[in-house]
C-alpha cells in the first residue's frame, strides 16, 4: 500500500496531544499548591518534579528501544517477537521501578545535597519523593506501553493513555492536595494512584491489542500468550540491553548538553538565564510536534526493516522528513513573528523581555534546522541502530562543550546560542553519515 502524507498527519496528531497534555499537569500542580498551599509545598513540588524528571528521563530506552524491536517484529510478521519484545522491556520496567524504590533514601540525599533548598523545603521534598517513589515501577511500565503502542501504530490508544494518565492525575491532585488540603504530599500520591490506576488501563488495552493480533495471525498453532521460549533466548535479551545502554548514554549526554547550556547562560546574568529558559520552554513546545513526526517515523522505518522492504523504508523516510521539515519552518516562523508577544505571557519582567528577543532569532534556528536530528533519531530508533545514535551523541556533545568555550570568548551570548545551533546540526551530520550503511543492511538483509 503507498504510503501518503494524510496516512502520517493522522498518525502524528494523537502524538501531538498526547505530548501537549504533559505540560498541563504540571501547571495544574503548581496552581493548586500555588492558591491552596505553603511557599515551602510549592518549593517540593518544584524539586520534586526536576527529581523525577530527571531520574524518569534516564530510562526513556524503556520507550524508546520498544518502539524499535516492536516495529521490526511487525514488519517481519513475528507475533510471537512483538510480545517478546514488550515483555522484556516489562520486566526490566518493574525491576528498575523495584530498585528505585529500595534506593530512594539514596536518591533524596543526593539530590537534595545538588539543589540546597531551605530546611523545611528539604523535608517535604523528602517526603513527596518517599511518597511518589512507590509509582516508579507503574510510571516505568507506563514507558514500555507506550514503546510498544508506538511500535504497533497504536498512535490514537497512545493518546488515550496519557489523556487518562494526566486527566486523573490532575484531578486526584485537586482533591488530595486542594479538597483534602493535603498539601505536596497529596500530589504525590495524586501522581502513584494515577500511575498505578493508568497502568492497569493500558495493559488492559496492549493485552486485548496483543490477543486480537495473535488470533488473527497465520500462526494458528501458537497458543501462548507468553512467549515463554524468547524470553529465555539469552542473545535476545543481550540484544535488548546493549540497544537499552546505547540509548541511556545518548539520553543522558543529551540531557547533559542542554544543562551546559542553562549552566552557561548563568554567567550572563540572572536575566538572560531566565530568558534563555523561556526559549528553551519555546523550544520544548516545538518539540511536541517534531517528537511525532519522528515517533511517526520509528513505527513506519521499523516496520519496513522488518520485511526487508527498501522502498517502503525510502518513503517513509522521505515523507515523514518532508513533514518534519516544513512543521519545523513554520514553528520557527512562528517564534520569529509571535516571539515577542509569547514571551511577555511568560514573564512581566522588562529586562527579561528584552534580553529574550535578542536572542529569539536564535531560538527560532534551531526549530528550524533541529527537525533534521528528531528524524534521523527517528530512524536509528526505529531500526534499532542504536550504537551509532550513541556515537553521535558522543560526538557532538564533546565537540558542543568546546565549541561553546571558544564562540563565547568571540561572541559572548551569541556564541554560546550559535554553538547550541551547532550541536543540533553536528547531531544530524554524524547520522548522515551513517544513513547509507544503515540502509544497505535493510537492502542486503
Amino acid at each position: 500500500m503507498t504510503l501518503r502524507y494524510r496516512d502520517i498527519l493522522q498518525k502524528a496528531w494523537p502524538v501531538v496531544l498526547a505530548n501537549a497534555s504533559v505540560p498541563l499537569l504540571g501547571l495544574s500542580d503548581t496552581a493548586v499548591i500555588g492558591n491552596l498551599g505553603t511557599l515551602s509545598d510549592l518549593g517540593a513540588i518544584a524539586f520534586g518534579s526536576v527529581i523525577f524528571s530527571f531520574v524518569y528521563w534516564g530510562f526513556g530506552f524503556l520507550r524508546m528501544g520498544t518502539t524499535g524491536f516492536v516495529a521490526q517484529a511487525v514488519g517481519a510478521r513475528d507475533e510471537t517477537e512483538v510480545r517478546a519484545a514488550f515483555m522484556r522491556a516489562l520486566i526490566m520496567a518493574v525491576l528498575i521501578g523495584v530498585l528505585l524504590i529500595l534506593i530512594q533514601s539514596a536518591i533524596s540525599s543526593v539530590s537534595l545535597s545538588l539543589l540546597q533548598g531551605s530546611d523545611a523545603v528539604e523535608t517535604i521534598t523528602r517526603d513527596y519523593i518517599a511518597t511518589r517513589i512507590w509509582g516508579a515501577p507503574a510510571a516505568l511500565v507506563l514507558f514500555a506501553i507506550s514503546g510498544c503502542l508506538i511500535g504497533l501504530g497504536m498512535n490514537k490508544t497512545l493518546l488515550m493513555v496519557q489523556l487518562v494518565l494526566n486527566g486523573l492525575n490532575i484531578l486526584l491532585d485537586i482533591v488530595f492536595a486542594g479538597v483534602w488540603g493535603m498539601g505536596a504530599h497529596g500530589i504525590a500520591l495524586g501522581t502513584a494512584v494515577a500511575e498505578w490506576t493508568t497502568v492497569l488501563f493500558g495493559l488492559w488495552l496492549l493485552y486485548r491489542a496483543l490477543s486480537q493480533r495473535l488470533k488473527a495471525s497465520a500462526a494458528t498453532n501458537e497458543v501462548l500468550f507468553i512467549p515463554v521460549a524468547r524470553l529465555r533466548d539469552k542473545t535476545r535479551w543481550r540484544q535488548t540491553l546493549t540497544a537499552n545502554g546505547d540509548i541511556m548514554i545518548r539520553t543522558l549526554l543529551l540531557v547533559a548538553s542542554f544543562a551546559w547550556f542553562v549552566r552557561q547562560s548563568a554567567q550572563f546574568g540572572d536575566d538572560v538565564l531566565a530568558a534563555n529558559h523561556i526559549l528553551l520552554q519555546l523550544i520544548s513546545f516545538s518539540a511536541f510536534f517534531l517528537d511525532a513526526f519522528a515517533y511517526v517515523a520509528e513505527a513506519l522505518v521499523g516496520e519496513a526493516a522488518g520485511a526487508k522492504d527498501v522502498a517502503a523504508f525510502d518513503a517513509a523516510v522521505r515523507k515523514t522528513t518532508e513533514l518534519s521539515g516544513v512543521c519545523a519552518l513554520g514553528l520557527a516562523a512562528v517564534i520569529v513573528f509571535a516571539g515577542n508577544s509569547l514571551v511577555p505571557l511568560i514573564s512581566q519582567h522588562e529586562s527579561v523581555i528584552a534580553a529574550a528577543a535578542t536572542s529569539l532569532p536564535f531560538a527560532a534556528m534551531y526549530v528550524a534546522l533541529a527537525f533534521a536530528a528528531f528524524q534521523l533519531d527517528g530512524i536509528f530508533i526505529g531500526t534499532t541502530r542504536t550504537r551509532e545514535m550513541r556515537n553521535a551523541s558522543v560526538v557532538s556533545a564533546l565537540v558542543f562543550f568546546m565549541l561553546s568555550l571558544v564562540l563565547m570568548l568571540q561572541w559572548q551570548l551569541a556564541g554560546l546560542w550559535l554553538a547550541f545551533i551547532g550541536f543540533v546540526i553536528l547531531r544530524a551530520i554524524c547520522l548522515v553519515w551513517y544513513f547509507p550503511a544503515l540502509r544497505r543492511s535493510i537492502a542486503l538483509s
